[in-house]
């Protein structure tokens, strides 16, 4: 058989699609582990990068130290903080959450840093004080820069999150790693693409999300840039 039948088969299986293995309760699982660390790390780098932006201090360091974060090996740091702490969901979301505060940080404090002085000026004349010109200046302009370091981040979360299955946890990953193990291709080229989907849907959700969240004027700005 060819490994597109192999898939065929695999995805056309009943009992792949029910009990706690199955396709849809592992979807669930790694989108729970994807969200979890995703949650933590904007919860860490959002604000981080806020604060650096808006006031100009500690920026070089905080992205100087993220950029550094981005070369560390997740499976590496996984294993460390399981020898640490043992086998469990916590090492793959610590290595999940190392993974995604620095895009979501660097983006952040560059977005905005972006804004034109003039308008910090301009909101400064109109009576705005530090905390109103972030939230209601700042934060609006940057925005679209926010959502790109949550988008890259999301999908390399959902990517990397298959490693769950190396320290017994479940996820999308299970299906690639006992694959390999029963040597079923099927199986590993089906839970890939699974991936693959899952990545898709987080580009179309952030998508949707810019769509919603952006104002015209300002997608209208950058697609003018782009020309």
């Amino acid at each position: 058989m060819s490994i597109y039948e192999l898939v065929a088969a695999w995805f056309s299986d009943p009992g792949n699609w029910t009990g706690p293995g199955g396709i849809p309760a592992r979807f669930a699982e790694h989108t729970a582990y994807s969200a979890a660390a995703m949650a933590v790390a904007a919860a860490i780098a959002v604000p981080l990068g806020l604060a650096t932006g808006h006031t100009g201090r500690g920026g070089l360091l905080a992205v100087g130290l993220a950029n550094a974060a981005r070369a560390l090996p997740t499976i590496g740091v996984m294993f460390l903080v399981v020898l640490a702490m043992g086998i469990g969901l916590v090492p793959v979301q610590v290595a999940l959450v190392v993974l995604a505060v620095p895009p979501i940080l660097v983006n952040t404090h560059e977005g905005v840093r972006a804004v034109d002085p003039g308008l910090r000026d301009a909101a400064a004349g109109m009576g705005m004080r530090g905390p109103q010109v972030l939230l209601r200046l700042e934060l609006p302009v940057a925005l679209p820069m926010v959502l790109l370091g949550l988008r890259t981040a999301a999908v390399q979360v959902v990517s990397t999150a298959t490693i769950a299955a190396y320290v017994g946890v479940g996820g999308l990953g299970r299906f690639i790693f006992d694959g390999q193990n029963r040597q079923e291709f099927g199986m590993v080229a089906g839970g890939s693409l699974l991936v693959a989907l899952m990545a898709v849907l987080v580009l179309v959700f952030f998508w949707l999300l810019r769509r919603l969240a952006v104002s015209p004027g300002l997608r209208a700005r950058e697609a003018a840039v782009r020309e």
